[in-house]
């Protein structure tokens, strides 16, 4: 079996996305699958072509024996829609040109969205290779565009809308990150083959009880601090206020520490607001390799998701919760929706917090911060219900299962 995977997002970017289309590819391959990658020169999250990638049009290369095909894509800082658009095109463009010359045969393009107009590209090429269409929705656009004020014209969304009606019309599979995406288009294509491919995490990476880790201590932190750490992209979703009016109650413990860790499109305002208000009980990191994050989970005591309050959000699964989970670091979860459903009311793994909430998020760090065997329990419901269901070996093979049957 011959799958090409389209993405416009691929290590070495760091990020949730990029880590999974990463395993999801290498677990393929080792399934039996001959795997090639379509990607984009990597510029993520920085916006800016990374060292060594500075210039070309095209380059091939070759990771863990898979073969990585880049192409030229479009960046500028500029954060209007404009700019986005055209880093958006640019890979379509690019990606359609290098997919039809460099890469040859397959069964299947794997093509993942969003980008919705990186389908364009997965479109042409599936009619002109003969291959069928598998289309990954990570997140449902232009919907949650639409909801987030992403895009506000009306001929924009339209035109979205209709191409994103053509490529699910189109695919062999539509395969999708959470239930809740996989409820809504089977809803509407009731039809089509929508398989459900969550999250997950490497149990081969995440061996909680072998991983010994000393980023306490060379972060200057003591062994008694407890740490509530955020770690991913720090972008519009999460009420970041409520944190930081949360880290100015708290600082009448001096041992309870919060630590974010990550890049987005809301951490300026973030340090901003940090320094504003004189927290020193607040420390935030760049993004780090994804080799590193075993030793940081390791470290910590507690993970926090303090979503805002929003529609949208009752159908997010933060990617970083699994990690967590494989560490046995509890989670308090300002969630309602999917997430409360899988972490909280099936595997116990953690505390619901009312969401958007700052009385209800601080009573719950300070029943955790005084009940250390609570902590100990929840992680270790964690760390069993991911073994039992989001082991990522068992998510690809599933889906490897599934092309086979339809190859």
């Amino acid at each position: 079996m011959k799958i090409i995977i389209l993405t416009q997002y691929f290590p070495p970017e760091v990020g949730a996305a990029q880590n999974r289309l990463y395993e999801t590819a290498s677990r393929l391959q080792k399934d039996g699958a001959e795997i090639k990658v379509l990607t984009a020169m990597p510029n993520y999250p920085e916006m800016k072509i990374k060292a060594g990638y500075e210039g070309k049009f095209y380059l091939k290369e070759n990771m863990n024996g898979m073969e990585i095909h880049r192409a030229w894509i479009y960046v500028g800082n500029n954060k209007k829609v404009l700019s986005r658009l055209l880093n958006y095109f640019s890979f379509v463009f690019t990606s359609f040109w290098i997919g039809l010359f460099k890469l040859g045969k397959a069964d299947y393009i794997f093509c993942e969205s969003p980008p919705l107009f990186l389908g364009m590209s997965a479109i042409l090429l599936k009619k002109l290779k003969g291959c069928k269409l598998i289309f990954n929705v990570a997140d449902l656009w232009p919907e949650a565009a639409e909801k987030l004020g992403i895009i506000k014209n009306k001929i924009v969304l339209k035109i979205s809308k209709k191409l994103e009606e053509y490529l699910y019309s189109s695919s062999a599979v539509i395969t999708g990150q959470t239930q809740g995406i996989v409820d809504n288009i089977k809803s509407r294509f009731p039809n089509k083959i929508v398989h459900w491919l969550p999250n997950g995490v490497d149990l081969s990476l995440y061996k909680v009880d072998e991983i010994q880790s000393d980023w306490r201590e060379k972060n200057g932190f003591s062994k008694d601090d407890f740490l509530l750490i955020y770690a991913g992209t720090i972008g519009h979703i999460y009420s970041w206020d409520m944190v930081l009016e949360a880290a100015k109650t708290t600082r009448q413990y001096p041992s309870i520490k919060w630590v974010f860790i990550g890049d987005g499109a809301a951490k300026s305002k973030l340090v901003t607001t940090k320094e504003s208000m004189g927290l020193n009980n607040v420390f935030i990191y760049d993004p780090v390799p994804r080799s590193a994050l075993p030793e940081i989970w390791k470290s910590v005591n507690i993970l926090f998701l303090p979503l805002l309050n929003i529609e949208l959000n009752k159908g997010v699964v933060p990617a970083k919760t699994f990690e967590a989970m494989a560490m046995r670091v509890p989670i308090l979860l300002g969630a309602e929706g999917e997430s409360k459903k899988l972490f909280i009311d099936n595997g116990q793994a953690g505390l619901f917090v009312i969401p958007e909430n700052t009385n209800d998020f601080v009573e719950k760090i300070m029943y955790l911060f005084n009940n250390r065997d609570e902590c100990r329990k929840l992680g270790e419901n964690g760390l069993r219900y991911v073994k039992e269901n989001f082991d990522r070996s068992l998510v690809t093979d599933k889906l490897y299962a599934l092309l086979s049957e339809l190859n």
